[in-house]
């Protein structure tokens, strides 16, 4: 998307502007947060009559990331640093072992997860983490493992790109294109790493499923150019897909005050960070003058004030014929509020320029992390929690033969209450009140 092409912006021109700190004896700000209850919950929609959100499985720590496998089950990522397993809505107590050390400390750890586009013949699983490499700092990395009886084996790094000082930009997204390769973000809240062309960190990288590097990616052969980047300017990338319908590489990134945005990636594109942005430093100015430039590419979206987005899915499913087409992204908090966040739906039109969005799930006030169509056409989330949860989004309407099992303790829950909350019950009918980032 070049510059010509106008960004859209999500919601009102308005950045939320606050404070670095507290003054002295100012309330902590945020929204009360009790716990996830046991569900279900319905809920209204826009356009998909009414939807109702079940707990398939919890007692996770802040998982990140969802992989499907083909045989029905899925592998669940946790921050801390274990790769577990749920089958048939059951969580396996015994994490999958040979999973590489992580380094915890800031936005780091275990994150994101994948599988070779060949699992039921290979085995591969790929792996996004955060490598200690000594003197306390950490380094972005992408490991592949064989799964076997319960275990990663054969397991070794791909990547590990360059290690800074400080807790930022330690997090990694991880998809397989359209072509076969291997795509892997980095972050890049390090400086004017992102536009260091010798520097590993704020791209994405295009490699072979080996790690090695393809001949025609767009920097191969360029002086002073890593020939693994694909992409450049990104600052911390916490959503990377294939869509589902048009073969393109979508990819999401947080802002800091403000200037979240979605792209559509072009080989060799720049995308601007830290060089111009829709958003604000954290002491408050603009990042830059205008939000775009010559040679750099235009966000497709643009969050303003920032949703903190996690997590991206395109819906291709037949359970909600309404949302066929539509992005939903996850968020972990709006605004830098605690307590807000939810899950947000984007509707485009044939040439792809957003049209509208609803706001869903802010009953809940769960970080959402992770957002992902399941084979059976359901959506999937993840809640970054220290209990964390799995959920399912199904219609309300579907019959009971045609759900998984669910825990014994799935019975309708009780929603947490505040200005902006009007559960409902099943069988009761009400509205879906909308409210917002990290």
């Amino acid at each position: 998307m070049k510059v010509e092409r106008s960004a859209r912006v999500i919601g009102p021109l308005l950045l939320a502007l606050l404070a670095a700190g507290h003054a002295h004896g100012q309330a902590a700000i945020g929204l009360p947060g009790p716990p996830l209850g046991t569900g279900p919950w319905t809920f209204d929609t826009a356009e998909q009559d009414r939807i109702r959100v079940t707990v398939v499985t919890r007692g996770l720590s802040h998982p990140w990331a969802i992989a499907f496998l083909p045989e029905g089950g899925m592998l669940v990522t946790e921050r801390p640093g274990r790769l577990r397993v749920v089958r048939d809505g059951v969580l396996d107590p015994e994490p999958i072992a040979g999973v590489p050390e992580v380094r915890t400390d800031g936005n780091g750890g275990l994150m994101d997860v994948a599988i070779h586009p060949r699992f039921a013949d290979n085995g591969l699983v790929y792996l996004t983490y955060t490598k200690p490499v000594g003197d306390g700092r950490g380094a972005p990395a992408l490991a592949r493992g064989r799964l076997e009886a319960g275990a990663l084996t054969d397991l070794r790094d791909l990547v590990v790109t360059d290690a800074f000082e400080g807790n930022s930009g330690l997090n990694g997204r991880v998809a397989f294109g359209s072509d076969g390769k291997l795509y892997m973000s980095t972050g890049g809240r390090v400086g004017e790493a992102a536009q260091d062309p010798m520097s590993l960190r704020g791209k994405v990288l295009r490699l072979n499923d080996d790690g090695t590097v393809p001949p025609d990616n767009p920097f191969v052969g360029r002086e002073g150019y890593r020939p693994e980047i694909y992409t450049l300017g990104h600052r911390n990338t916490l959503g990377l897909i294939l869509h589902p319908e048009t073969g393109e590489l979508w990819q999401h990134e947080n802002g800091p005050y403000g200037g979240d945005e979605i792209n559509i990636l072009v080989p060799g594109g720049n995308y601007g960070w830290p060089v111009v942005s829709f958003g604000r430093d954290y002491a408050g100015p603009r990042v830059s003058e205008h939000p775009t430039r010559e040679g750099m590419e235009s966000p497709l979206v643009v969050w303003l004030p920032a949703i903190a987005a996690a997590g991206m899915a395109v819906y291709t499913g037949d359970r909600f014929p309404a949302w066929r087409g539509n992005v939903f992204v996850g968020s972990l908090r709006e605004g830098r509020i605690p307590g807000t966040g939810h899950l947000q739906r984007i509707v485009f039109n044939e040439s792809m320029e957003e049209v509208r969005r609803e706001s869903m799930l802010r009953e809940l006030r769960q970080r959402i992390r992770e957002v992902r169509q399941g084979p059976d056409g359901f959506l999937y989330l993840l809640t970054d929690e220290d209990d964390g949860a799995l959920l399912r989004i199904e219609p309300a309407s579907l019959p009971s033969g045609d759900r998984e099992a669910r825990p014994a303790a799935s019975v309708d829950g009780v929603m947490p209450r505040g200005p902006t909350a009007r559960p409902h019950p099943e069988g009761s009918r009400g509205s879906h009140d909308t409210e917002d980032e990290r």
